[in-house]
């Protein structure tokens, strides 16, 4: 719909409030719902909006090493701009409409912080270099039969899981859950995040669901909402989702695997596919897979942006810890797919399931760019077997403080995101480090309570 559409469509369904909601820095959802008049007044200047959402951190906490915002500023409002081509209704409120948001101005200054205008900014250097960028996001996430209240009441300890046992692609689990389950599948087809596919994966009450390939905007567009869908949707059945990378030692972690491909402008031709090559890999395919191998050790933030993210990135537990690629092989950190022209794509299997959609395909698409303009050659060999013994090109960094202090001394970085986005979001990352190494975990009163 045009923006008259929606204006006509609001007035005759006597649509009073609007919500609407961005992503932060961490890819919660902040938002608010304005009354119908707001909204039509809003649509060429935007919405004020405090900036502070871009001062604190997950647990509304204000950073005190960053420079876009603070007291220093007075926090002020900034104007965020709603995306008409983000309307959809949201079913399980009463189809209540919903845009997404952010803080792109119309003449392309935008606030540097904001990672949906990121995103929009490397979509936009894809498209002017004649590519039609195809992604999609897929998710697990394990479901718990708790509330809000009942695990804070538990201190977070011991949360109990929706079923138990590991039923991996299980259709007894998910008939234990059927109102549930359908209710994830229907709802959010109808909040136009239609599924490829839903099952169980193997852990006790865990899900995975991937998400029809789209514009790579759509694309996170529709991952991020599915985050906080998911966990609306489950609610309503008195279920806990979460999200988090690793959320039990014993565990597999939770994966937000990045499938992405370039396309021709009218989406006909898979610019990834080459039918003389042996692994069907054609030159830009290959000038992308070495861009990403080439920056990662610069980036990995975007992918792996929480402490708890590299509890996931270990050894033998279905996710990636080396610099390498493989031909549908799961233990590398990127696996081509290329069975057929049409599905030939670059699968990224770094990122877990707590990354903020915007930035980790952000991060992916304008490293396979850099790439692709600087014609870098693959010559880094497909790692054939383990992935984990594949050392040869390094191992990804083991925590958060070492990976992002390499991303913040990167040349590399400041050129994909640019110096602001690059100093600002590190600077967040090092405060989560600051926080993290402020507390004092369980594992610590276990082990050192009595003893030492």
């Amino acid at each position: 719909m045009n923006e008259q559409q929606i204006i006509d469509y609001l007035q005759e369904n006597n649509q009073q409030k609007i919500k609407f909601a961005f992503a932060d820095i961490d890819g919660v959802l902040r938002g608010k719902v304005i009354h119908q008049q707001k909204f039509i007044d809003g649509l060429q200047s935007g919405y004020g909006f405090c900036d502070v959402v871009f001062g604190w951190d997950s647990n509304d906490a204000c950073y005190d090493n960053v420079q876009l915002t603070g007291w220093h500023t007075g926090y002020p409002d900034k104007p965020c701009r709603i995306d008409l081509s983000t309307f959809r209704t949201i079913p399980w409120q009463g189809n209540i409409p919903f845009f997404l948001a952010d803080f792109s101005n119309p003449d392309g200054n935008d606030l540097s912080a904001c990672p949906r205008s990121l995103l929009k900014r490397i979509a936009a250097q894809c498209e002017a270099m004649g590519y039609h960028p195809e992604f999609a996001q897929e998710f697990e996430w394990f479901n718990f039969k708790e509330t809000p209240q009942s695990l804070k009441d538990k201190n977070y300890v011991n949360p109990e899981p929706l079923t138990p046992g590991m039923f991996g692609y299980s259709i007894l689990r998910t008939s234990q859950q059927n109102e549930f389950y359908t209710d994830l599948f229907d709802l959010l087809g109808q909040f136009n995040i239609p599924l490829e596919g839903l099952h169980t994966e193997t852990g006790p009450g865990v899900y995975e669901a991937a998400i029809i390939h789209d514009h790579v905007i759509a694309a996170a567009d529709k991952a991020v909402l599915l985050k906080a869908a998911v966990k609306e949707i489950a609610y309503k059945h008195s279920i806990m989702a979460s999200f988090m990378a690793k959320w039990n030692a014993g565990l597999p972690g939770c994966s937000g695997h990045v499938h992405q491909s370039l396309w021709s402008p009218d989406k006909v031709e898979n610019l990834f596919y080459s039918e003389t090559d042996e692994n069907s890999m054609s030159d830009l395919f290959k000038h992308y897979l070495a861009g990403q191998l080439y920056c990662l050790p610069h980036i990995l933030p975007m992918y792996a942006p929480t402490i708890n993210s590299y509890k996931r990135l270990v050894d033998g537990a279905w996710a990636p810890t080396t610099i390498t690629w493989g031909l549908d092989n799961r233990t590398t950190a990127l696996r081509v797919l290329n069975l057929t022209n049409k599905l030939t794509r670059l699968e990224t299997r770094i990122p877990g399931s707590d990354t903020n959609p915007y930035l980790a395909l952000s991060a992916a698409l304008a490293s396979g760019l850099y790439g692709i303009k600087n014609k870098l050659p693959l010559t880094i060999p497909a790692t054939v077997g383990s992935g984990y013994q594949d050392t040869r090109n390094g191992k990804l960094a083991s925590n958060l403080y070492e990976a992002t202090i390499a991303m913040q001394n990167s040349t590399i970085a400041k050129e994909l995101f640019g110096e602001a986005f690059t100093e600002h979001f590190t600077q967040t990352r090092l405060w989560e480090c600051r926080q993290f190494g402020k507390s004092v975990t369980d594992w610590e009163l276990k082990r050192y309570f009595e003893i030492i």
